[in-house]
């Protein structure tokens, strides 16, 4: 991450040449393999207009990773979907075929 002026912590401007100002990092938790990730696969309709979603919860690890995974879901399921708070939501009711995609990839599904 570039250091910049707006993620400095607590300091503005310091008028002494050998201040070291504090930055922000923030780091995401390292993706988990496969093998270790426990996926709660589920259908869901609540707040959807009556429209049924399936809803893959519980990954652990970066949001880039978790897109990747959507993704895949959703190309092999033929369906659109997203990933929203850190949940990958599948439009229809495809949780069988969630789970078995899953599966395949060595992901501990249930």
């Amino acid at each position: 991450m570039k250091a910049d002026k707006k993620n400095r912590i607590h300091v503005v401007y310091s008028t002494d040449p050998n201040y070291n100002y504090e930055y922000n990092n923030e780091t995401e938790d390292e993706t988990l393999p496969p093998e270790k990730q426990n996926l709660r696969v589920m259908l869901d309709s609540k707040q959807r207009k009556g429209k049924t979603v399936t809803l893959v919860q519980g990954f652990v690890g970066r949001e880039d990773d978790l897109k990747e995974l959507a993704k895949l879901l959703k190309n092999k399921c033929g369906v659109g979907g997203s990933v929203k708070d850190g949940e990958i939501i599948i439009q229809g009711e495809v949780k069988e075929k969630v789970l078995n995609i899953l599966r395949e990839n060595k992901y501990r599904a249930k």
